[in-house]
């Protein structure tokens, strides 16, 4: 670099630092520092959607596979403050909208044996995962990222739970198989949990349960009801949209689980302060349980939602070191596994003897 650029550039950072360029000009270069991350993963997600459309495959899984064999574009550094911003914004955001898919009547209309029984589908996953975790060895943050994603919505709550326990608690190769191993497993049970609902002469309402109840991601739950029946989609989406709801009331569970040791002191009140995105999506959810929203509306702002979580989820799988990743052994993949077989024998009891 010749001297006159040298002094170019130290004149323009010392003029940022001072405060004297003005703001339109400070986002101009943020953006300009963003931009070849934002770009690598808008072309990798927008890859992952045309193979969803088009082979049928589970969204999130095609870019979480995209974006692990994409990993080599870290080690261009440019990269990295575009990933980064786009792992964390579109991951907040995305849980954020998301709550425009459920409403407080919804829960009301599942009724309260049922609800009390997806409690404990959802606690038996929970457990399984964390004594799994244990008898591995792993730590208990392991557990937790295992258990909430398996019993709430997979993927999405995957996410909002790594923002709670951080990179410091669950490594980012963890992290990036516990999505791996949701994935395909949602995809998996998709597949078989309606022919064993069949298998087992459930009526519609029972397999409604069953497969609302135990399925991971959202898109997946509801796609095996309808596959079941009509009557069963409904009923699927009913449970497993009451499963999303209670997200927000376990990350806030889980925050205080993990507070950090130098917050011992604080206030109880302050111990008990959820993350922004997890109270705004409470909010949203409050605003869509007493505003009548229009279907284009809704149908939107799921679409949106997804796009944004697909962002996350692809970055994060471009974040992750794949060596780590295939080091790590099936031990690494059991609490997952086993708090979804947890879940499903736990709604198949119910399903048969209760409802």
């Amino acid at each position: 670099m010749s001297t006159d650029h040298a002094g170019d550039l130290y004149g323009e950072m010392f003029l940022v630092e001072q405060g004297a360029v003005s703001a339109p000009r400070r986002r101009l270069e943020e953006w300009k520092l963003l931009w070849p991350g934002l770009a690598i993963c808008g072309i990798a997600s927008i890859a992952a959607a045309w193979l969803s459309e088009h082979y049928g495959a589970p969204i999130i899984l095609m870019g979480l596979l995209i974006g692990l064999s994409l990993n080599f574009v870290t080690s261009e550094v440019r990269t990295h403050p575009g990933l980064d911003f786009v792992s964390k914004a579109c991951l907040r955001w995305g849980i954020v909208v998301l709550g425009t898919q459920v409403t407080i009547a919804q829960i009301g209309d599942l009724g309260p044996v049922p609800f009390l029984a997806l409690l404990t589908v959802m606690a038996a996953a929970m457990g399984t995962a964390l004594l799994v975790a244990r008898l591995n060895g792993a730590s208990t943050a392991i557990g937790l990222l295992a258990g909430g994603a398996t019993a709430i919505c997979g993927a999405s709550a995957a996410l909002a739970l790594f923002g709670v326990l951080g990179p410091k608690r669950v490594s980012q190769a963890q992290f990036a198989l516990t999505l791996v191993v949701i994935s395909l497993a949602s995809a998996l049970a998709m597949s078989f949990y309606p022919p064993l609902a069949g298998l087992l002469h459930l009526d519609d309402r029972q397999a409604g349960f069953l497969i609302g109840a135990s399925i991971h991601d959202v898109a997946q739950a509801i796609g095996g009801g309808y596959a079941y029946s009509d009557v069963a989609g409904s009923y699927a989406t009913i449970v497993k949209l009451s499963r999303v709801a209670l997200l927000a009331p376990v990350v806030a569970i889980v925050s205080v689980m993990v507070a950090d040791e130098d917050a011992a002191g604080r206030h109880w009140i302050r111990k008990l302060a959820m993350p922004w995105f997890i109270t705004l999506f409470l909010a949203v959810v409050v605003v869509n349980s007493l505003v009548t929203v229009p279907q284009v509306v809704v149908h939107g702002t799921l679409t949106l939602s997804k796009a944004l979580l697909l962002l996350a989820v692809t970055a994060t799988a471009m974040r992750s070191r794949l060596d780590l990743v295939m080091q790590m052994g099936w031990r690494a993949a059991m609490p997952v596994v086993a708090a979804t077989l947890a879940s499903l024998v736990v709604a198949c009891a119910f399903s048969m003897l209760i409802l």
